[in-house]
């Protein structure tokens, strides 16, 4: 009996201390917890984006009075504000790439806001996306081939910042043509103009943002829009970028590439540089060995005689001021 009234002792002494242990367990997770939520308060914020009462894409002007428009553009600026890494490289390469589209734009009367279409399609990189289109300007094969690019196993222009920003213009001076405003040759960029089209036939509206569409086109004009937004004043949105962390315009010299059977490691070796700046400088370069059947003759950037250096890429520029439009 005494040995029993021990054992329910200790039990109950265990009891108690399990109690004990379980209420300072929780009291400590609460603390933490407690803590956990006063850091996230004083030190991660999350804005919703200001929207502006006017818009225009390519001189038209966006009917932001219509609520699924202005709901449109609030979605596609919550998630590029919110996709930091992206948009800040996105910045950062458009320094580079920005003025020779710019120019090629200007030249082939389309509008300066086409190059936000540019930024959204690639990043501004040459991608190549699951469905095989490749390039800047995002080309499939025919369509590319169709506005004039050279696309072959050795050679691939879709790659080539300028002769597909002009193959570029052209598509988009057709789709203007075809189905009457830039906005619509934008979401037929995407799409294709048969599939706009019957979709404009379909449904009796002649406006982009009338049209009932698939998600990926009736998202895309708002997302050109976003980054338009967001290019045109990062500070606003959050990019905090300055002059000098951004890349700049490589500095080149341009050689001819002639012959059959080139060995292209030793055409690199012979002007002063390696395959690697070569392919860099050239991207549309597709092999090592340029057999060239046809025997053309292409213009190949060379870099200057420092110019894989960044101070003399830079020419000793140290702006620390923040980008203030794109």
């Amino acid at each position: 009996m005494k040995r029993l009234c021990i054992i329910a002792i200790i039990l109950a002494s265990l009891a108690i201390a399990g109690e004990a242990f379980i209420f300072a367990t929780h009291k400590e997770k609460n603390e933490q917890e407690a803590l956990h939520a006063r850091a996230i308060r004083a030190d991660y914020r999350v804005y919703a984006p200001s929207i502006p009462d006017t818009l225009y894409f390519c001189g038209e002007r966006v009917p932001l009075n219509i609520y699924y428009v202005r709901e449109g553009l609030d979605r596609e600026l919550v998630s590029n504000m919110y996709y930091q890494s992206n948009t800040t490289f996105c910045i950062k390469r458009a320094t580079r790439l920005f003025p020779t589209i710019e120019r090629i734009l200007k030249e082939e009367g389309v509008p300066e806001d086409m190059k936000y279409l540019c930024v959204i399609e690639s990043s501004l990189t040459n991608a190549t996306s699951p469905a095989g289109a490749k390039g800047y300007w995002q080309f499939m094969k025919t369509t590319g081939a169709n506005y004039g690019l050279e696309i072959s196993d050795e050679i691939d222009m879709r790659n080539d910042l300028e002769a597909s920003t002009r193959a570029a213009c052209r598509f988009l001076k057709t789709l203007k043509s075809r189905l009457g405003g830039w906005t619509e040759a934008a979401a037929a960029y995407n799409c294709g103009e048969g599939g706009l089209s019957t979709r404009i036939a379909k449904q009796g509206q002649s406006s982009y943002y009338d049209l009932y569409l698939n998600s990926e086109t009736q998202r895309y004009v708002y997302r050109i829009l976003a980054i338009k937004l967001i290019f045109q004043n990062p500070q606003s949105y959050g990019y905090h970028i300055r002059q000098c962390d951004t890349y700049p315009e490589l500095p080149y010299t341009e050689v001819e590439l002639s012959g059959q059977n080139v060995d292209l490691y030793q055409f690199a070796t012979q002007n002063g540089t390696s395959y690697k700046m070569l392919r860099n400088l050239n991207p549309w370069i597709t092999t090592d060995k340029l057999k060239n059947k046809n025997n053309k003759t292409y213009t190949v950037r060379i870099p200057t005689k420092k110019g894989t250096e960044y101070n003399t890429i830079v020419k000793g520029r140290h702006d620390t001021t923040m980008i203030k439009k794109l």
